[in-house]
């Protein structure tokens, strides 16, 4: 199966030999997005910034792929600190509609360049490619 890698200059640029997003067949497979800011590279400060901005990045890079996270089917929720995780469930409830997708939430030592919180996805989408 062909494999189509995805990008927006909306949401900050990989930081390693990765896409933003690849798409085979009708799941798209969302990387970790950190809360940088895809204008500056600067990692926003605070964990609410953060995870503002690490939904921006998610929903940047769907929408470069005629998504949206409602397509979600599974996310994970990377934490230095668990007691962030009543936040998460905040936001999420906020962003998304039911069904919610599924999701697993671990606690990290440390994430790339010092951020709080980290998110992937994998979206599966009603139409075909059509490249």
């Amino acid at each position: 199966m062909a494999k189509t890698a995805i990008h927006s200059d909306a949401a900050p640029a990989a930081l390693g030999p990765y896409a933003q997003a690849v798409r085979a067949g009708n799941t798209l497979y969302l990387s970790g997005q950190i809360g940088l800011d895809p204008q500056t590279g600067e990692l926003k400060a605070g964990f609410e910034a953060q995870l503002d901005q690490v939904f921006e990045n998610l929903t940047a890079v769907a929408t470069a792929a005629g998504a949206t996270l409602d397509d979600a089917v599974k996310f994970t929720v990377f934490l230095t600190d668990l007691a962030h995780f009543g936040a998460v469930n905040d936001k999420m409830a906020a962003l998304l509609r039911p069904p919610y997708a599924a999701r697993a939430a671990v606690q990290v030592a440390a994430l790339p360049k010092g951020a709080v919180v980290e998110l992937d996805a994998i979206l599966v989408l009603d139409d075909a490619p059509t490249a």
